[in-house]
């Protein structure tokens, strides 16, 4: 078969992946599924390049963990921009179709979860909303139990001169990862001696502060929609989702702000 741009990208197939659940089906629906369905390809593709960078950090190779940062600086914003759609949903639009959700729900999202524990943000209890033995409950086992981008990060300073404590080397990798004044120093130094390490400092920052925008979009958008409604997906809705607004994914980066 010739290859073609609808076979290469299975179009197909893809546009055949969104099944609306209401009868008869609301028209709110399908803007729903396309946009949670884009969001995990989004997720797919960040799980991607935070692998790469991993890769990058534990090898020492600067550069390219610059130009993969600026990339996932990037889908950061267009994840953000996607919040726009939508709140084009009105409450009323979503509860149209809201109980044929019956208990899924976005909360439920492995690789979301996968994407928390890769940055350092692991919580075991996460476990209890994936069935056992499934290939999604794996891969979120296999996150919780290997290093975290945090942790190939303390092996890149490492290189880049930083004393790294024991402590943080033989650390518990199940546990989520936190602010260490030696790493500051270290991190402080480095800024203000070798520009091309700021560089990369600041997109770390720059990434982490889309990620906490994300966070907070999310929470206005569910809460402007179901109020102080419990979650579809047995969360506590808005004030689960509020527990974890404003945790950086790089502590250290911002604890040194006033002193640059």
């Amino acid at each position: 078969m010739e290859l073609t741009y609808a076979n290469y990208l299975h179009v197909e197939e893809l546009l055949r992946l969104q099944h609306v659940r209401s009868d008869p089906p609301e028209h709110d629906e399908l803007l729903f599924i396309i946009v949670h369905q884009a969001y995990e390809l989004w997720f797919k593709l960040m799980l991607h390049e935070l692998d790469k960078v991993k890769a990058d950090f534990v090898a020492g190779r600067l550069y390219p963990a610059i130009s993969t940062f600026k990339r996932l600086r990037t889908i950061m914003k267009v994840a953000v921009e996607q919040v726009d759609i939508v709140e084009t949903l009105t409450p009323m639009s979503f509860n149209s179709f809201r109980d044929r959700l019956e208990h899924a729900s976005g909360f439920q999202s492995t690789q979301f979860r996968e994407m928390e524990f890769t940055l350092g943000f692991k919580r075991a209890e996460m476990l209890k909303y994936q069935q056992a033995g499934t290939p999604a409950y794996e891969r979120l086992t296999r996150r919780l139990n290997e290093p975290s981008l945090m942790d190939a990060f303390y092996l890149f300073l490492r290189q880049q001169g930083v004393s790294i404590p024991d402590h943080l080397l033989n650390r518990d990798l199940t546990l989520p990862t936190a602010a260490d004044e030696t790493i500051e120093e270290g991190i402080l130094r480095l800024y203000k001696s070798e520009p091309n390490l700021e560089i990369l400092f600041e997109l770390m920052t720059d990434f982490d502060e889309g990620f906490q925008e994300w966070r907070y979009r999310h929470i206005k958008l569910v809460e402007r929609t179901i109020g102080n409604k419990k979650g579809t997906g047995g969360s506590l809705g808005v004030e689960f989702l509020k527990r974890s607004l404003f945790l950086p994914v790089f502590p250290d980066l911002w604890a040194i702000r006033h002193r640059l």
